[in-house]
C-alpha cells in the first residue's frame, strides 16, 4: 500500500508538471524554452521512471504536499514519504514568483501533522459516537438491503420494500447512482470491502455488448443496475451459478443509457482510495482502463459545439421524460467533478499524456461555460430582459439568441435580491429557468461554481427554504410543470404529475449532497436545519423515496417505502456533520490553474475571443 501511495503521490506531481507545460504551451506571451529551470523539472517530471542520478539543473520545482488521507486512515503502514527525488539546489525565483517566495512559509511538516491528527480523531469519533435510534434503525435496513454475489456483498438494492414484494419492477437491482450514498456511509463507518467489490465486478460489467434494436452503444458505458441471477450450471437442472446481468437501459422506462452511471464511479473510487488509502487499487491495469474508456466516451467529438455533455431526456437521476434534453445542469456538474477526480487517479505515461491534456482543456471550457452562461440572479435577469435578438457576429452580446419572453412570470417575484442559482439547461433560443437541486449543490461542492455563485446558491436556499426545503428536503426542482405546460413537456406522464416525483417532489436522499455543500461553504446551520426535520419524519414515514405536495408533506403517491438511499443518505449526512473534515472525501477546491489553460492562446485571430481573465478575475474577488 505504501508503495502505490507513493507512485500516487509521484503521479500528482507529474500531472502539475503536465498542466504546467499545456499552460506555457497556451500562452504566447511566455514562450517554454530548453533554458527555463521550471521547464525542465516539469519534463522531468513527465519520466515514468525515477533517476537518482538527475542533473541539479532541474529547477526548484517540488512535489506537492503529501495527502493526510493516505497516512491518517491507513494505520497498519509505516508513515509515508515524498518520493525519492532528488532534492534539487534552490534557483532564483521567477519575476512572477518573487512576492510569494518574500513571504514566510510554515513548516510543512508541522502542517501535515496536524491535519493527521485531526483526521484520525475525526473518524474515531465518527465510528464510535453515540448513535440515535432512528440512526441504528437506518444501520439496520442498510444491512438487510446489501446484496451478495458469490459469497461476498457488491451492492445494495434500491428498496426492501415488503408491501411490493410481488411487483418489484426493478428496485430489487443494484443501481451505480443509489449505491453512491450507501458506499460512503459504508466507508464512514470503516466498511470498505462491499465498496470495494463493488468497484471491480460493475467494472467487469463496463462493455457494448448489450444492445437495443441490435444497436450497440459506445465502449465504455457504465450500466444503471444490475441484477444478481441463478443460472442452470451447463444445462443441469440441480445445478446453479451466480451471474450478474446489467441494464444498459435496454429494460429501463423509455430505453435510454445511463450518462451519469460511469461519472458517479469515477467520483466513488476517488473517495475509497482517499478514506482507505488503497491506493493500489486505482493502480490497477483494468481500473485504468475502465477510468479511460469513460473519459474517451465522455470527451469524444461529434457534432456539438459546446464544452457541455449533450444527452437525451431520462439520462440521470431524472429518469423519465422532463424536458431536460440537451445540456441539464445535472450532467454538467458530475462530468466536471468526474474530470476532476480521473485527473488525480489517471497514470502519467507516453500513453496517457494527450488525454490529461484534454481533460485540462475541457475543464476550463466547461468551467466558463456553465459560470458565464448558466447563471442567473437579479442582475444578470435584467440584462436578459433587455437583450436584442438575431445578433450575428463575434461581439454579439446573446450569444445563443435568448428571447426576454423566455423569463417565465414566476421568476422575477421569485429570485431574492442577494443569491442566485445556475439554471437547468441552455440551448440555441432557450433557457430552462427551473432551480435544479442536485446540479445547483455538485455544482458547488465540485467548485465548478465561483466561490462568490456557490455563497449565492445557499443564500437563495436559505431565502426559499419553504419553496425548496419546506417539511421534507430538498425539491427536487422547482417549480413544478402544471396545466398545458405539463401536458406538453411530460407527455402527460401520470408519475410526474405537479409536485410529485421529478415534478417538483421532495428527494431525501439529496440531503446527504446538500450536508456535503453546507460544510464546504461553512454553512453547517444549514445542513443541521434540514437534518433535523428528517430525522422527524422518515423513521415514522418508513423511509420513502420520495414526497409530495408543494411543502412535501404527503408520502410520495408511488414512493416505494424502506428506499435503501434514502437511508444511506441520512446516515451519510449526520456522519458527516459529525466530523466535517472528513467531507475532503468528495469535495474539490478551486483549481485556477484551469482558468488560465485556455486554447484560444493558440490562435491569435480576432474571430477568437476570450473571457478567461475576466472569469479568473471573478474568482478572486
Amino acid at each position: 500500500m505504501a508503495a502505490a501511495a507513493i507512485s500516487h503521490l509521484r503521479r500528482g506531481a507529474q500531472r502539475h508538471a503536465l498542466l504546467y507545460l499545456s499552460r506555457r504551451h497556451l500562452s504566447s506571451s511566455s514562450p517554454l524554452t530548453a533554458a527555463s529551470p521550471l521547464a525542465a523539472a516539469a519534463r522531468r517530471l513527465l519520466s515514468t521512471s525515477v533517476d537518482s542520478g538527475t542533473s541539479s539543473a532541474a529547477g526548484n520545482y517540488k512535489p506537492p504536499p503529501l495527502d493526510p488521507f493516505r497516512a491518517a486512515l491507513a494505520p497498519s503502514s509505516p508513515p509515508l514519504e515524498s518520493p525519492p527525488l532528488e532534492e534539487p539546489p534552490a534557483a532564483p525565483p521567477l519575476p512572477e514568483e518573487a512576492s510569494a517566495a518574500a513571504e514566510p512559509e510554515q513548516d510543512p511538516v508541522i502542517l501535515q501533522n496536524e491535519e493527521l491528527e485531526g483526521l484520525k480523531a475525526g473518524l474515531e469519533a465518527v465510528r464510535n459516537r453515540e448513535q440515535s435510534p432512528q440512526e441504528k434503525e437506518a444501520w439496520w435496513l442498510l444491512s438487510r438491503a446489501v446484496v451478495n454475489y458469490c459469497g461476498s456483498a457488491v451492492g445494495t438494492v434500491a428498496a426492501n420494500d415488503p408491501s411490493t414484494a410481488n411487483h418489484m419492477l426493478n428496485y430489487d437491482q443494484v443501481f451505480i447512482r443509489d449505491f453512491v450514498p450507501s458506499a460512503i456511509a459504508f466507508l464512514l463507518k470503516g466498511e470498505s470491502d462491499i465498496v470495494k467489490n463493488f468497484l471491480l465486478h460493475t467494472l467487469q460489467l463496463q462493455s457494448w455488448e448489450k444492445t437495443v434494436d441490435c444497436y450497440s452503444p459506445g465502449q465504455g458505458l457504465m450500466p444503471a443496475s444490475f441484477k444478481v441471477r441463478s443460472v442452470p450450471l451447463d444445462g443441469n437442472s440441480e445445478a446453479f451459478e451466480e451471474v450478474l446481468d446489467p441494464d444498459f437501459g435496454e429494460s429501463a422506462i423509455g430505453r435510454v443509457a445511463p450518462v451519469d452511471s460511469g461519472l458517479w464511479w469515477i467520483i466513488l473510487l476517488r473517495a475509497y482510495g482517499k478514506i482507505t488509502g488503497d491506493y493500489a487499487l486505482q493502480e490497477r491495469v483494468d481500473v485504468q482502463t475502465g477510468i479511460k474508456l469513460i473519459l474517451n466516451l465522455c470527451l469524444s467529438d461529434g457534432f456539438d459545439m459546446f464544452p457541455t455533455l449533450l444527452v437525451t431526456d431520462g439520462s440521470c437521476m431524472i429518469d423519465r421524460r422532463m424536458g431536460i434534453h440537451g445540456h441539464p445542469l445535472e450532467i454538467q456538474a458530475l462530468f466536471y467533478s468526474a474530470l476532476r477526480c480521473a485527473r488525480e487517479m489517471v497514470s502519467i505515461n507516453d500513453g496517457s499524456k494527450n488525454l490529461i491534456r484534454a481533460i485540462n482543456n475541457r475543464l476550463s471550457a466547461l468551467s466558463f461555460h456553465i459560470r458565464e452562461y448558466y447563471w442567473v440572479d437579479m442582475k444578470k435577469i435584467n440584462e436578459i430582459y433587455r437583450y436584442k435578438t438575431e445578433e450575428y457576429s463575434h461581439d454579439a452580446i446573446n450569444k445563443f439568441n435568448i428571447y426576454p419572453e423566455q423569463i417565465p412570470s414566476w421568476l422575477a417575484d421569485w429570485i431574492p435580491e442577494k443569491g442566485g442559482y445556475l439554471i437547468g439547461n441552455l440551448q440555441p433560443a432557450h433557457m430552462d429557468f427551473r432551480f435544479f437541486s442536485l446540479g445547483n449543490l455538485w455544482a458547488i461542492v465540485s467548485s465548478l461554481a465561483t466561490q462568490k455563485q456557490a455563497e449565492g446558491i445557499l443564500n437563495l436556499i436559505e431565502t426559499k427554504w419553504d419553496d425548496i426545503v419546506a417539511n421534507m428536503p430538498l425539491k427536487i426542482c422547482y417549480p413544478a410543470l402544471e396545466y398545458e405546460e405539463w401536458r406538453i413537456i411530460t407527455g402527460c406522464d401520470p408519475k410526474n404529475t405537479p409536485w410529485s416525483y421529478h415534478n417538483g417532489g421532495s428527494w431525501p436522499t439529496l440531503l446527504w449532497q446538500f450536508t456535503l455543500a453546507c460544510i464546504k461553504m461553512g454553512r453547517h446551520d444549514l445542513a443541521q436545519r434540514a437534518v433535523e426535520a428528517v430525522e422527524k419524519r422518515l423513521s415514522d414515514d418508513k423511509w420513502p423515496e420520495y414526497y409530495d405536495t408543494r411543502t412535501g408533506r404527503f408520502i410520495g403517491k408511488q414512493s416505494r417505502l424502506y428506499q435503501t438511499w434514502t437511508i444511506a443518505g441520512f446516515l451519510s449526512s449526520k456522519m458527516l456533520l459529525a466530523s466535517p473534515e472528513i467531507a475532503s472525501i468528495l469535495i474539490c477546491d478551486e483549481d485556477l490553474e484551469l482558468l488560465e489553460g485556455c486554447a484560444c492562446g493558440l490562435n491569435k485571430s480576432a474571430r477568437i475571443k476570450c473571457s478567461r481573465r475576466a472569469a479568473r478575475s471573478q474568482v478572486l474577488v
